[in-house]
């Protein structure tokens, strides 16, 4: 039996501008059991970001083989109300500032809107699995800043909520798939790139919920996917694994050995 358990994500506080979600008439799902996430204001910076996970956790069944455990509450009744006296009061933590010397990718509504992917091989200088050092990625980082002009500069969504540069994000995701492990995560930047892949749900008080079996699924796509590239890359097998378990980590969740052990045991072949 393989299975893979949440943990504490390291914390990287950030507000929510009260505007941004305020006016919003959509109510949360009470009863639904979602996973958080801290996402930064609506200023289109992509710097800062963190992951709240809930304390309680419940067991729900991937396949035969994996048992993941994802935050929920026992009692079905999560308060996801948009603010309370806590979130007016409290003082936001200060958030953690990108790392010196990443890789900065820029991308504007145009590139977005072209699903234009060449801003990001600009600046990461990143074409092909073949045109990657893991090891001088992994030391410097990548990160993005999104220039997105708002068609109504009344409209308060965040980001990730913007269909168009989610598609963007879709996009590069399955042309980079082992992207995510690059990311300056402690800046948030996995966190927010999560977001434009997984479904979710804004509160005020929580940021950015997601879906636990849609965040699970990600986790997975992505174990299956970046710890063989780190050994095509080279990686001993020990280092891919703490590598590909650190990703998750930051997600709240740990793989263990079991689930390597069985990619091993069954490789695939890359397509060509």
């Amino acid at each position: 039996m393989v299975a893979f358990t949440t943990t504490p994500a390291i914390p990287v506080p950030v507000p929510v501008h009260p505007s941004s979600i305020s006016q919003r008439n959509t109510p949360l799902n009470s009863n639904s059991c979602w996973k958080s996430v801290w996402f930064p204001p609506s200023s289109c910076s992509c710097s800062c970001l963190s992951i709240l996970l809930a304390n309680n956790t419940r067991r729900s069944t991937l396949h035969q083989f994996i048992i993941p455990k994802v935050s929920f509450n026992p009692q079905g009744n999560y308060d996801l109300s948009l603010l309370s006296d806590d979130d007016l009061q409290a003082k936001a933590p200060e958030p953690m500032p990108p790392k010196q010397g990443r890789y900065e990718v820029i991308i504007d509504t145009d590139a977005i809107r072209r699903l234009d992917l060449s801003p990001f091989q600009s600046a990461t200088a990143i074409s092909s699995s073949s045109s990657v050092n893991p090891e001088e990625y992994l030391e410097r980082t990548i990160g993005f800043t999104i220039k997105y002009k708002r068609e109504d500069p009344y409209d308060q969504r965040e980001v990730s909520e913007f269909p168009e540069i989610r598609l963007w994000y879709v996009r590069l995701d399955a042309t980079y798939p082992w992207l995510p492990l690059l990311l300056d995560w402690r800046a948030g930047e996995l966190a927010r790139y999560t977001a434009m892949l997984v479904p979710h749900q804004m509160s005020m008080r929580m940021g950015v919920v997601f879906n636990p079996e849609a965040l699970e699924l990600f986790i997975m796509n992505k174990v299956f996917t970046i710890y063989p590239w780190l050994k095509q890359q080279g990686f001993p097998t020990s280092k891919a694994r703490l590598k590909t378990n650190d990703m998750a980590r930051m997600l709240g969740f740990g793989i263990g050995d079991e689930l390597f052990d069985l990619i091993d045991q069954h490789p695939v072949s890359s397509p060509t």
